[in-house]
């Protein structure tokens, strides 16, 4: 039992450094691009409560971004740690490749929470990541400039009941649009089948709403982007009404 217990040890080891290379990897040959070809994005957000694809997560919250993106391709950091700093704690990585009009994104997700300490723990069957694979399609038309997505976890902790992959699918219509210099955006999001993490049955319609950003201006130097979101969730029969404001 001991050994087996050891070689367990040393994969999962073995795993997080490779985990950690291969990050490293990517953010160098980012990186290493000529420097006018590479915009990196450093900014955060402070919401007065965090929802998450029509799905309340926890209240009001910090979240932090960390991005790279040259030419077609971005790395992207993000993170989620409400005010307590005790309950929710949320870290997830996004690779993204754009051809076109079509969007390839891969994302691992790790919102286990403050305490678990099991960041490095792969083993499909216990780790707390959640793997998922996405494609965005922008039609090809300026004037409706309406982006189709759809998203599959393909591993880790969306998990049946029973314990097998549920493969939770969710898909959204996204349409922005602009009135009187205020930047809006309308969305529409449902699982087309049984989906464990959104807890649906079937087809469902889980995320309807709006978003409305614009520009605080404090003084002629200084203005400061803040943003609304009503969002409503049908399946849940729940609706959220979010405040933000963005720093960088």
């Amino acid at each position: 039992m001991e050994t087996i217990k050891m070689e367990n040890e040393m994969k999962t080891m073995l795993k997080a450094l490779l985990f950690i290379i291969a990050f490293l990897w990517v953010a160098t040959k980012v990186c290493a691009q000529e420097t006018k070809s590479v915009n990196v994005n450093v900014s955060g957000d402070i919401v007065s409560s965090y929802v998450w694809r029509g799905q309340y997560q926890v209240g009001s919250s910090i979240q932090p971004t960390l991005g790279v993106a040259t030419k077609n391709f971005s790395l992207t950091a993000w993170g989620s740690v409400d005010f307590t700093g005790k309950g929710n704690k949320e870290a997830d990585l996004t690779a993204a490749y754009t051809i076109k009009n079509v969007t390839l994104s891969a994302t691992d997700y790790w919102w286990a929470g403050e305490g678990r300490e099991k960041y490095f723990q792969f083993d499909n069957h216990k780790t707390d990541h959640i793997y998922e694979a996405g494609i965005t399609y922008l039609l090809p038309c300026n004037k409706v400039p309406l982006s189709l997505s759809c998203y599959t976890m393909i591993g880790g902790g969306d998990k049946k009941a029973d314990g097998k992959q549920a493969y939770s699918t969710y898909m959204e219509a996204n349409y922005p649009f602009s009135v009187n210099n205020v930047s809006l955006n309308a969305f529409c999001g449902f699982t087309p089948c049984d989906a464990a993490m959104y807890k649906t049955t079937g087809f469902a319609v889980t995320n309807i709403g709006l978003k409305a950003s614009k520009d605080l201006h404090i003084s002629n130097t200084f203005s400061l982007p803040i943003y609304t979101q009503v969002i409503w969730n049908p399946n849940r029969e729940d609706v959220h009404f979010v405040l933000g404001v963005t720093l960088k």
